[in-house]
């Protein structure tokens, strides 16, 4: 399972896995792009980035942040539409079935409360998870609050 926190500057990922034995974090990181290059370009990366990730991993499912929009910010959702656009083109070339979940559903999975902080959902996927340290940046949180909150959505549980 990989969830993956869009963004046109960074897109973070987390790839997760479900075995006997709990959940193993296999990889987590950020991808980036150049914000001087061109909108095609760093699009085209992002989709090539996303492509890789789904060809090593072959996950059967691909957690996304569903769009929202702030009214105060509508350019910042337009831009992340796009790269969603690339994202969600990316899994379906691979075959891979797409999960859309609110930010507000993963805040409440990982901290039990819809409106947490940046800092809270990283410090709720260190718990979960049973990481060391907690994960930064908050993109690569962000897509791993994404992922475990799919493994409860199919599991029917949060991993323990």
């Amino acid at each position: 399972m990989i969830g993956i926190d869009p963004g046109l500057v960074e897109t973070g990922f987390g790839v997760l896995e479900s075995g006997p034995r709990g959940v193993s974090l296999l990889d987590a990181g950020v991808i980036s792009t150049s914000r001087s290059a061109p909108l095609e370009s760093r699009l085209h990366a992002l989709h090539g980035a996303v492509h890789r990730l789904l060809e090593r991993f072959a996950p059967d499912l691909l957690v996304v942040e569903d769009l929202y929009a702030d009214y105060k910010f509508p350019r910042t959702a337009i831009l992340m539409g796009h790269a969603r656009g690339v994202i969600c083109l990316a899994a379906r070339e691979r075959q891979v079935t797409i999960l859309p979940l609110a930010p507000s559903e993963v805040k409440r999975a990982v901290t039990a409360n819809g409106a947490a902080s940046k800092s809270q959902v990283q410090r709720g996927v260190q718990r979960l998870l049973g990481l060391a340290v907690v994960p930064k940046p908050s993109h690569v949180a962000d897509a791993l609050g994404l992922a475990v909150t799919g493994l409860f959505r199919v599991k029917g549980r949060l991993p323990s």
